[in-house]
């Protein structure tokens, strides 16, 4: 088998990850491009990979039932979203004011 490349599907278990490999194949009848999608688990030995990563898998001997590919390397980490800071808290006068203002 040939080394292979996808995106990170999953990573909830213990030195292993889920890996979505897609190929395209062309149908003759109809004369297009067919794209299927194969899921392979893989070992992750240093646990460095997170969802929407792009890794290349290596073939193996068989590690587990379902186990045959272990992670080479990332090619490409996933952008990760960072909230932005939460914004500063108003000042004692603010709300003094703001309450004055609905008393009258």
């Amino acid at each position: 088998m040939k080394p292979v490349v996808g995106i990170v599907v999953s990573n909830k278990m213990q030195k292993s990850v889920v890996v979505a490999v897609d190929r395209l194949f062309h149908n003759k009848v109809y004369n297009r491009y067919v794209k299927r999608t194969s899921k392979f688990m893989a070992h992750d030995e240093a646990e460095g990979c997170n969802i929407g990563d792009r890794v290349r898998l290596d073939p193996s001997r068989p590690l587990s039932k379902n186990k045959h590919w272990i992670v080479a390397g990332v090619l490409r980490r996933a952008k990760m979203y960072v909230p932005p800071p939460p914004a500063p808290k108003a000042s004692a006068a603010t709300t003094q004011q703001s309450s004055s203002k609905s008393s009258v």
